[in-house]
């Protein structure tokens, strides 16, 4: 496995993680934070979403899709820049900063990966 796959699977197993969190215990990943309780379906639905955008970073680390690797060193970075502009507007809790600064690292790490596996080779 290359470096960008290894970096591209772990940040697929976080959201593996942080999707089965939201979709069965919400509340839970809630008050981690600080937060009150929910009853809405949001965050359910939210962690579907999540679920299953890890199945596909674990499916492209597997299948060393360089190409996907590239492609989510626009989104993840970009994560991070909308959650300051939401916290920032009131419209966010500010621990969802940590989230975003968890995606902009992770391709911080993907797009390392990437420089060294050209250099060197996989």
């Amino acid at each position: 496995m290359s470096r960008a796959a290894a970096s591209v699977l772990a940040f697929g197993v976080y959201l593996l993680v942080l999707g089965i969190g939201l979709l069965l215990v919400p509340n839970t990943l809630l008050a981690l934070f600080g937060q009150p309780p929910t009853r809405e379906p949001w965050l359910h639905v939210v962690g579907l979403v999540v679920l299953v955008l890890g199945l596909y970073y674990l499916g492209a680390a597997r299948e060393e899709v360089t190409a996907f690797f590239r492609w989510t060193l626009v989104g993840r970075p970009l994560a991070l820049v909308v959650l300051i502009v939401l916290v920032a507007a009131g419209s966010a809790p500010a621990f969802v900063l940590i989230l975003g600064a968890i995606d902009a690292v992770s391709a911080a790490w993907t797009w390392r990966a990437l420089e060294i596996d050209r250099r060197r080779g996989p």
